[in-house]
């Protein structure tokens, strides 16, 4: 493995009776972002589902920083490949619509176990960026806009400092301004 942190090499991802992913061959290199395009259907979601093992890989290798984290063989769970430092956000954002948005926070930050313990400067960035999660911090999640959702997923991701973070969809539901914001957030952070 070079510089790439991620590294998919032949991978092939079967569901039920579905032929989806038919040898992805992917290099993510350290500090960049790239961007997975492609039609509806093309497999997005499935090649990152299955870098997080939420899929198995049927065929092929996944390595992390040239490590092994999912083919045939050698599948890590999904709870120990985020253990290595890696984020994903959902399309669907993955939020806890019952909680509050500071409590969504701290439930995404291994280190903290109450808000005290969040790390402020780091929370502070996130709030410069996406201003309505400070405005909606005591609110339940459950009632943000469906911008706002996306806002707090993309921060959950961010909370704390990741290796990489796989961001399904990460303008959805997002006003212009606001992907502006995440993009900069993301550049900032590479």
């Amino acid at each position: 493995m070079n510089s790439s942190v991620l590294e998919l090499q032949g991978v092939q991802t079967h569901i039920g009776a579905y032929h989806i992913l038919h040898g992805v061959d992917l290099a993510v290199p350290a500090g960049q972002v790239t961007m997975l395009l492609g039609r509806n259907g093309a497999g997005k979601t499935t090649t990152l589902r299955t870098i997080m093992g939420l899929w198995a890989a049927s065929q092929g290798a996944v390595h992390f920083k040239g490590r092994p984290i999912g083919g045939p063989g050698g599948q890590l769970g999904t709870p120990d490949i985020a253990q290595l430092g890696i984020a994903y956000v959902p399309e669907s954002m993955g939020i806890f619509t019952d909680l509050t948005v500071q409590e969504n926070m701290v439930l995404a930050a291994r280190a903290a176990r109450h808000a005290g313990e969040l790390d402020r400067p780091r929370l502070d960035w996130i709030f410069g960026h996406f201003p309505a999660l400070k405005k909606f911090w005591l609110y339940p999640a459950g009632k943000l806009s469906g911008g706002q959702k996306q806002m707090l997923a993309v921060a959950r991701a961010i909370v704390e400092p990741r290796a990489l973070i796989l961001i399904d969809e990460p303008s959805k539901g997002l006003a212009p301004s606001i992907v502006h914001n995440l993009i900069t957030a993301l550049r900032e952070l590479k």
